[in-house]
């Protein structure tokens, strides 16, 4: 099984540069003012300008209006589109018809009653993103490094391409992708020295134990 991942909130070329030279497939610009990690149109621009041909370019946003995608799309040539809000999936699939781009829609997990969600995303989606329910009274829907029970996942079936998220770090990575046979993942603060700051070694650590074979 080939995992792939994603590093997520990438401000500076530092972090995107060890990104890629360890392996990543995805790399993602967040676009939330609220986020630590946020970057503006004129720095994703910057940023994605730096990202080789193959790997993919995403821009996450959280309830976003019609009019923020455009002012992106405007001035970064993103690849897939991220919604890691309350998005519906009608306004799922009416992100997909404004922007002409595959999406990946984020699903909290915290209990079974959440795994419905997963049809009914999967159903407009190109790809999930199953992230841990944020705390209550957290300020950000992800990037706050918190896990999920991952037995949730072991032995289900996802309709659609998926990734992994919440709380994974370069050291319980194996174990979430052995539990869950995930097959990619999406990282953040776990590779992080500082909030929106990654850490190269952290990085190469993190794709180096996921990409591994898994017994």
């Amino acid at each position: 099984m080939t995992v792939t991942v994603k590093i997520c909130g990438l401000t500076e070329p530092a972090g995107l540069a060890a990104a890629v030279a360890a392996g990543a497939r995805y790399v993602g610009f967040v676009f939330f003012a609220k986020s630590p990690r946020h970057v503006s149109p004129e720095q994703a621009a910057d940023l994605v300008a730096q990202v080789p041909l193959g790997i993919a370019k995403v821009g996450l946003f959280v309830d976003p209006d019609d009019a923020l995608l455009r002012a992106v799309l405007d001035k970064v040539p993103l690849d897939m589109i991220q919604l890691h809000g309350a998005e519906t999936p009608a306004r799922v699939a009416e992100v997909k018809a404004l922007t002409g781009l595959p999406v990946i829609k984020a699903v909290g997990l915290a209990e079974p009653a959440d795994l419905d969600a997963l049809w009914d995303y999967g159903l407009v989606a190109d790809m999930l993103l199953i992230d841990a329910k944020p705390p209550k009274g957290a300020a950000l829907p992800g990037g706050n490094g918190v896990a999920f029970d991952w037995r949730l996942l072991a032995g289900r079936q996802i309709l659609k391409p998926w990734l992994l998220a919440g709380g994974l770090t370069p050291d319980n990575v194996a174990e979430a992708i052995r539990l869950t046979r995930a097959p990619g993942i999406d990282v953040s603060s776990g590779v992080e020295s500082a909030p929106g700051i990654k850490d190269p070694d952290r990085i190469r650590r993190l794709i180096a134990r996921a990409t591994a074979p898994i017994l």
